[in-house]
């Protein structure tokens, strides 16, 4: 299985902390008539700075993209000028046969995660920094695994075969199954930098960018296989996989053992799974 490479680089700056306060401005004219004058008559009216109000909760964004998570779902609102929360829900399921090591399976693989950032703007627009957390994480890749009957297979480095249906000695060909989870189950740290605004200070359409990783620490691999496998061609040394003391039957359980362990360390990159998005986004203002 041939290693796969993340991205691992992210590198977290310092932004300002501080929030902006709305504010307005008058400047009456040279004929404006004064304000309370005798006989009634009054200022003239106040005009907020433009990008509307920086009031918390004031607006609402939904957004939908593609990652490398699956599709993906955002929506979003604003804490002030400097700050936004944001949810995040993907999904995406796929399924093809391929064969490794003589081993014929047909893999699934389905992502299924949600998570909340916060997003940091340190110049109110664009760039943007976002610390956050993978809270449901239902990553994995399952897989049936056939291998007909004569076929050759490899464990460890090691030649095998899948024996042929035989009724006198009960004999079936190998069969199994396996799952890759991506750390299942548990909540991840994820950072991530982008550009983009989904809740912009004019209009209402944003394209958010979002790249960084979800530190998922490392995947689990499982596999388990059943049937009778033989040792030479000819199949006169074959064994049931399920036997606790049949010798062959143990040399192939220990040698699956060792291929996993290969499977799982090749694996490890995925420790920081890369987060890579790109959507559209339609905010509204709510007051």
């Amino acid at each position: 299985m041939k290693k796969i490479v993340s991205l691992l680089a992210v590198t977290l700056v310092s932004a300002p902390l501080a929030l902006t306060a709305q504010t307005y401005s008058f400047s009456p004219g040279p004929a404006a008539p004064a304000a309370f004058s005798e006989g009634g008559g009054g200022g003239a009216a106040a005009s907020p700075v433009k990008g509307g109000s920086t009031r918390p909760f004031s607006g609402l964004a939904l957004g939908a993209g593609i990652s490398s998570l699956g599709i993906d779902l955002q929506a979003a609102t604003n804490l002030s000028s400097h700050f936004n929360l944001r949810g995040t829900g993907n999904f995406f399921s796929y399924s093809r046969d391929f064969t490794s090591n003589g081993l014929n399976a047909n893999a699934s693989l389905n992502l299924a995660s949600a998570g909340a950032a916060v997003d940091i703007y340190p110049f109110h627009v664009g760039f943007r920094l976002s610390p956050g957390v993978l809270i449901y994480n239902q990553n994995q890749l399952t897989a049936t695994v056939n291998v007909p009957g004569g076929s050759s297979f490899k464990l460890n480095g090691n030649t095998y075969y899948s024996a042929n249906t035989n009724a006198a000695t009960g004999a079936s060909p190998v069969t199994g199954s396996g799952v890759l989870g991506l750390n299942t189950n548990k909540a991840a740290f994820t950072v991530t930098t982008g550009w983009g605004n989904m809740i912009p200070r004019n209009g209402h359409f944003s394209v958010p960018f979002e790249l960084g990783v979800a530190v998922i620490g490392a995947p689990t691999v499982n596999v388990n296989l059943g049937g009778w496998a033989c040792t030479d061609q000819a199949q006169t040394q074959c064994s049931n996989l399920a036997s606790g003391s049949n010798p062959i039957a143990t040399q192939i359980q220990s040698n699956l053992t060792s291929q996993v362990a290969k499977w799982t360390s090749d694996l490890k990159p995925l420790n920081t799974f890369p987060i890579i998005s790109l959507g559209v986004a339609y905010s509204f203002h709510l007051r």
